[in-house]
């Protein structure tokens, strides 16, 4: 495990993510940064439900990310049941029924030889050269289910060891708070992405841009793969309500957004005239926002200022007032604004307005 003082210094800044005002499974990259500063591990991943109590999955790994669309081949689910006690589809289960860190040969209803032997195995763990992993149902103080938080190791490093298991279940309370989903103002999120795609009046996909092909992966997710021959329901649902015979020429266009951990996606359907004897055609416009608090938070790591530092940046550059960033870290104004001089010193700017410019890009929302 990593030095006590990294320790200690990683899980006071995941104390400090739980108390900002951007929680929610979108910051599950910045409470993976500290929890890699904590815990040796390769990659992470956080599975949780989705605004319809479906399955979304966040994969730090993008290798694993693409292979999890194999795992819904009913002959992968048929090898997981076979050899696991409870498979990641059963997440709602787990959140109810399981209590802390479990270690692999605890999830396996098989030894661990078998268990990477098996279809599951090798369809959906082994392409990402997965050896060993951590898994952690997380619940608020009240009981609600938060997600489950997964660690995972390659095949050529050490096995997790207990205490690294015991570490990871002390966090549980810190962690939970930190991915618990808030209500943030939706018009505090930055535009950082578009994509467009055509789909024919009867959903079969034409043509897809590559932006779109990054940003339907981001946001759907298990539900999307480049060259799958059937479009997600999402998106067939929005050319139907396109097309439908009653659909005025002059009313609202179909339109849907997702919330994920990568951000929001906002799906708006536009017909497409038919050109050069072709018929009409859907077009899917995609476009991908991120919460204000989450790109500062990714900024401020590149800055690389103290913690307690970092937290004061944080909270000037979301525009509160002096008295308030006082009284949430705990010190005095007079405090503040010592430390506010020795901020802008340290990034070379000279007010607030400059502190944001030196942080954030300007705002591309339309």
């Amino acid at each position: 495990m990593p030095p006590p003082r990294r320790n200690n210094q990683a899980a006071a800044r995941l104390r400090q993510l739980a108390c900002l005002d951007v929680t929610g499974p979108q910051a599950i990259s910045p409470v993976l940064a500290e929890l890699h500063q904590l815990i040796g591990f390769d990659a992470g991943c956080l599975i949780h439900p989705g605004a319809q109590g479906e399955m979304e999955v966040f994969m730090e790994n993008p290798v694993l990310q693409a292979a999890m669309p194999d795992y819904f081949d009913p002959r992968i689910q048929y090898s997981e049941a076979r050899v696991m006690r409870r498979g990641a589809r059963h997440f709602s289960e787990a959140l109810r029924l399981e209590r802390g860190v479990q270690m692999l040969p605890q999830m396996a209803k098989v030894s661990v030889p078998e268990l990477v032997r098996s279809d599951f195995f090798n369809a959906v763990l082994r392409p990402g050269d997965v050896g060993d992993g951590l898994k952690l149902p997380l619940r608020t103080s009240a009981g609600q289910g938060v997600g489950i938080l997964w660690l995972f190791r390659r095949e050529a490093d050490p096995r997790f060891a207990p205490e690294e298991a015991a570490a990871l279940g002390r966090l549980e309370p810190v962690l939970a708070r930190a991915l618990q989903p808030s209500e943030a103002d939706a018009g505090d999120n930055e535009v950082c992405g578009q994509g467009l795609l055509v789909v024919s009046p009867e959903g079969r996909l034409q043509w897809v841009s590559p932006e779109a092909q990054t940003l339907l992966a981001l946001g759907l997710g298990t539900r999307w793969r480049v060259g799958l021959g059937d479009l997600p329901d999402v998106v067939q649902l929005l050319v139907q309500r396109l097309f439908w015979p009653d659909a005025s020429d002059d009313g609202p266009l179909p339109e849907v957004t997702l919330r994920t951990a990568n951000g929001a996606f906002s799906l708006r359907a536009t017909r497409l005239a038919g050109v050069a004897g072709a018929g009409e055609a859907a077009a899917i416009h995609i476009t991908h926002r991120v919460p204000r608090g989450i790109q500062l938070l990714a900024r401020l790591r590149t800055v690389g200022l103290p913690r307690r530092q970092a937290e004061l940046a944080y909270w000037i550059a979301r525009g509160v007032q002096e008295s308030q960033i006082a009284q949430r870290m705990g010190v005095s104004v007079n405090t503040v604004v010592y430390h506010r001089r020795h901020l802008y010193a340290a990034l070379g700017v000279e007010s607030r307005q400059g502190l944001v410019d030196r942080l954030l890009p300007p705002s591309t929302t339309p």
